[in-house]
C-alpha cells in the first residue's frame, strides 16, 4: 500500500472530540485529542450547539499542540486532511474551516475523508492486512459489516437495522444511572455482575449479518421498570453486554464464513469494550482467522486514523478543492 511521502496534519471533528495529529508515511508523530466528554456528562448525552462552540475554543489551540509534540513546523507539511462527513455538521464545519484555511495559506493539498473510512484504516496501523478482509465497524450510531477489498475500496455486507450498539449501551446506561459515556460505565458495572442473571434479547434470528438493538433498549427499560430499587445493577450491566457482544461476535464470525475472509478487523468506539475484543480474538484463533483491532487510544475519534486515510488517497493523486463541504450523512465511499 502506498502511503503520501511527506507529512500531513489530520483534523477530526465530527462529534465531541477535537483532534489534530500529524503523520509522516505509516508513522504518528502526534495525535492529541481534546474530549467534550465533561461538557457533556451534565446532558447525558452529546448537545449538538455545545459540541461546536467547544471545537471552536479547541481545534487551534489542539493543531498547535499536535504540530509541537511531533517537532514539525507547518513549513513542513504536505498536505492538510480533514473529517467532512458524516457527523454533526457544526461540529464538522470547524474542521473544515479550519483545514481551508490551512491548506489556502500553505499551498499544499487539501482532502476530505469520511469518518468511517477513518475508522476503518484505523485497525491497518499496526501493520500490515490481507485483502480483502471483514471490518465489524462499531462506533456511536453505527453498527456495520464491511468487506475490505483496499484502501478506498469497501462494501457494507450488514448494518443495523435500527439502532446501533453503541446507542444500546448509552440508552441503558442512562436507564441503570449509571452516567456518560454508557459504554466505559456498562463496562465497570458488569466486572462484578453475573451476564447470566436477567434474559435479555439478541435481536434478529436467523442466518443473517444485519443487527437490531432497538428491542434490547426496550427490554432493559422494561426490566428497569419491573425490577425497580431492586435491580442488581452489576447483574443488569454485565447481562446487557453479553447481549451486546454474543451479537457482534457471532455476525461478524458469519460474515467472514459468507466472503471467505482470511481475517477480521474490529474498528471504531464500541472496540474498546475488553469484553468484545477478548471474545472476538479468541474466536478467530478458534475459526483460523487473523484479527486485528486498534490500540484502545485509536479506537475513539481521533485524527491519527483520518490522517492514514488520507495518505492512502493522497499517494493516488486524489484532491479536493475550496469548495469541499461538510456533510451529515454520507455513504462509506467505494472506488
Amino acid at each position: 500500500m502506498n502511503l503520501f511521502p511527506t507529512p500531513i496534519l489530520a483534523i477530526e471533528s465530527s462529534c465531541d472530540e477535537t483532534s489534530a495529529s500529524v503523520l509522516r508515511g505509516p508513522d504518528i508523530l502526534s495525535n492529541i485529542v481534546s474530549s467534550q466528554v465533561a461538557l457533556h456528562e451534565k446532558w447525558g448525552g452529546v448537545v449538538p450547539e455545545a459540541a461546536a462552540r467547544a471545537h471552536v475554543e479547541a481545534v487551534l489551540p489542539v493543531i498547535e499542540e499536535a504540530l509541537e509534540a511531533s517537532g514539525m513546523k507547518l513549513s513542513d507539511l504536505g498536505a492538510i486532511a480533514v473529517t467532512n462527513r458524516p457527523g454533526l455538521i457544526g461540529a464538522l464545519s470547524v474542521g473544515v474551516t479550519a483545514a481551508k484555511a490551512l491548506s489556502f495559506a500553505l499551498e499544499v493539498p487539501l482532502i476530505g475523508i469520511h469518518h468511517l473510512e477513518g475508522h476503518i484504516c484505523s485497525a491497518a496501523i499496526p501493520g500490515e492486512l490481507p485483502f480483502p478482509h471483514t471490518c465489524l465497524v462499531v462506533s456511536g450510531g453505527h453498527t456495520e459489516l464491511v468487506r475490505v477489498d483496499g484502501p478506498g475500496s469497501y462494501e457494507i455486507v450488514g448494518q443495523t437495522r435500527d439502532d446501533a450498539a453503541g446507542e444500546a449501551f448509552d440508552k441503558a446506561a442512562r436507564l441503570l444511572g449509571l452516567g456518560y459515556p454508557g459504554g466505559y460505565a456498562i463496562q465497570q458495572a458488569a466486572l462484578s455482575g453475573d451476564p447470566k442473571r436477567y434474559s435479555l434479547p439478541r435481536g434478529l434470528s436467523g442466518d443473517t449479518v444485519d443487527f437490531s438493538f432497538s428491542g434490547l433498549k426496550t427490554a432493559v427499560l422494561r426490566l428497569v421498570e419491573k425490577e425497580g430499587p431492586s435491580i442488581d445493577v452489576a447483574d443488569a450491566a454485565a447481562s446487557l453486554q453479553e447481549a451486546i457482544v454474543s451479537v457482534l461476535v457471532e455476525r461478524a464470525l458469519l460474515a467472514c464464513r459468507q466472503l471467505n475472509s482470511e481475517a477480521l478487523t474490529l474498528v471504531g468506539g464500541v472496540a474498546a469494550n475488553v469484553a468484545l475484543r477478548e471474545r472476538l480474538r479468541a474466536a478467530c484463533d478458534r475459526e483460523g482467522l487473523l484479527f486485528h483491532t486498534p490500540p484502545l487510544s485509536l479506537c475513539t475519534d481521533n485524527a491519527a486514523m483520518i490522517g492514514l486515510a488520507a495518505s492512502f488517497r493522497l499517494a493516488r493523486g486524489e484532491r479536493d478543492g475550496f469548495d469541499l463541504e461538510p456533510m451529515a450523512n454520507s455513504p462509506l465511499p467505494s472506488r
